[in-house]
């Protein structure tokens, strides 16, 4: 058991880095932003001029330089909102600005990485609400594993695999969770975290910035759905990890890609009661606490109606 977190946060807090007109943590004021905001971390997990040290290609231990940067993203100025308690057009306005910094930052970096990390037990250390963007010179372990096996598949069947698994999940229904006519979202059949989801686009899309107007707005609309859904569930700001994998930058063959984000939410019986990664699922593999077919109904049974104006 842990203690559930409090919900309650002012609109505006003088005290947080991220608000705006507020002064950060090493001295740079924000400006009185009124919509999204995107600044350079200030305590940057990559750096994009780094000394260049000769790699080291011994069979055991192997090492190279990887340049990068890492942004923040602000959703909104609004302390107290979350994605899920914004409006349609507001989210709209953050997927515009994924689009924006990763086609930006893809001129430059092979990979960039946008992901949110939403509550404190997921690591989150300022709850106004926020995401990040790391661009690196190398393609990440996860992502490359996933370039491999689409690439795999392609060469196999000249289909692209995440779009055909989205095809069987919509034919067999016992997983799939929302859908519209540009996505798709399902709890996948491998799913390891409780409710974890996956999101695909209907179309080939390969790239954030390659969806069109259309794919956006709907995109805007599921996401509040899904991200309500959450919440809904145990009537509490369901945390998570969420992040985008969409095709490496400089790479040619890119044709095997689709685009898709990942949810990753730890709650797992109620509001204080979370899965933890340890044991045997560290040391052998993971084991699943509910089937994913159990986890797509209660989300399906939950309301999209943001738990929180059923007070009001």
């Amino acid at each position: 058991m842990e203690t559930r977190p409090s919900e309650t946060r002012p609109s505006y807090d003088p005290t947080c880095y991220l608000c705006p007109g507020n002064e950060r943590a090493n001295g740079a004021r924000n400006p009185k932003y009124t919509g999204t905001y995107v600044f350079e971390n200030d305590f940057a997990a990559l750096l994009p001029d780094v000394d260049v040290h000769p790699p080291n290609r011994h069979p055991f231990i192997q090492h190279e330089p990887v340049r990068g940067t890492c942004r923040v993203l602000c959703f909104s100025p609004r302390h107290d909102l979350t994605l899920p308690q914004m409006s349609v057009e507001e989210i709209r306005g953050v997927i515009d600005c994924w689009s924006d910094e990763t086609s930006e930052l893809g001129r430059k970096y092979r990979w960039v990485q946008v992901f949110e990390n939403k509550g404190q037990i997921m690591g989150c250390s300022n709850p106004h609400p926020h995401c990040q963007i790391w661009a690196s010179t190398a393609i990440p372990n996860e992502p490359l594993k996933e370039h491999t096996h689409q690439r795999t598949y392609w060469k196999k069947n000249k289909k692209i695999l995440l779009r055909e698994y989205a095809r069987y999940e919509q034919r067999k229904r016992e997983r799939m969770l929302l859908e519209n006519d540009s996505w798709t979202v399902v709890v996948p059949f491998w799913a390891i975290w409780p409710f974890e989801t996956l999101l695909i686009p209907r179309r080939h899309v390969v790239k954030l910035p390659d969806l069109s107007e259309q794919e956006r707005n709907a995109l805007a609309g599921i996401l509040k759905n899904l991200l309500t859904r959450y919440d809904n569930l145990f009537q509490v700001s369901f945390p998570y990890t969420m992040g985008w994998h969409g095709a490496p930058y400089g790479t040619k063959d890119i044709t095997h890609w689709q685009l898709h984000a990942h949810v990753y939410p730890p709650l797992l019986r109620s509001a204080a009661v979370r899965k933890f990664m340890v044991g045997y699922e560290m040391l052998s593999e993971p084991q699943r606490d509910i089937t994913p077919e159990q986890a797509a109904e209660r989300l399906r049974q939950a309301s999209d109606r943001h738990f929180t104006l059923e007070r009001k």
